[in-house]
């Protein structure tokens, strides 16, 4: 079959397009994975300036007015164990996300391979089937 002839079949036709699409999504993945990366931490960045800048702000306020601003023990381990608290969670949520994520590639890989064995095994019933309608030739 000659290559005119290849590209003008449905089938060469539709794959070749197929694999255009693909090759030039896999090209733009990393780029987004570096600008939702480079989105998140700016925004990481915007909200911990913003929270440092109001309580410096309040902070300076405090102490032009002579407001107090010692706290009991009592409080302060509080605000603390909460703080502990918040960190371990997100530490586990992390881990679980983490987790999913790498559970869902496993199964994508699985049924990439699956799919060539079901691609083969329906090759194979189509060919007994073929083998057993077609007259044998002597």
């Amino acid at each position: 079959m000659s290559k005119a002839t290849e590209t003008k079949e449905v089938f060469a036709i539709y794959k070749q397009n197929v694999d255009r699409c693909f090759d030039e999504t896999e090209k733009n993945v990393a780029q987004y994975l570096q600008a939702v990366t480079n989105l998140h931490q700016e925004c990481a960045t915007a909200c911990k300036n913003s929270i440092e800048n109001t309580i410096s702000m309040q902070q300076e306020y405090a102490a032009r007015t002579g407001l107090a601003t010692n706290v009991p023990p009592s409080y302060l381990k509080a605000v603390n164990d909460a703080t502990e608290e918040m960190v371990k969670t997100t530490t586990v949520q992390s881990k679980a996300m983490l987790a999913a994520i790498d559970a869902v590639r496993q199964n994508i890989k699985t049924f990439n391979e699956n799919t060539r064995a079901f691609a083969d095994m329906n090759a194979n019933i189509l060919q007994s089937w073929f083998s057993s309608w077609t007259p044998g030739r002597n």
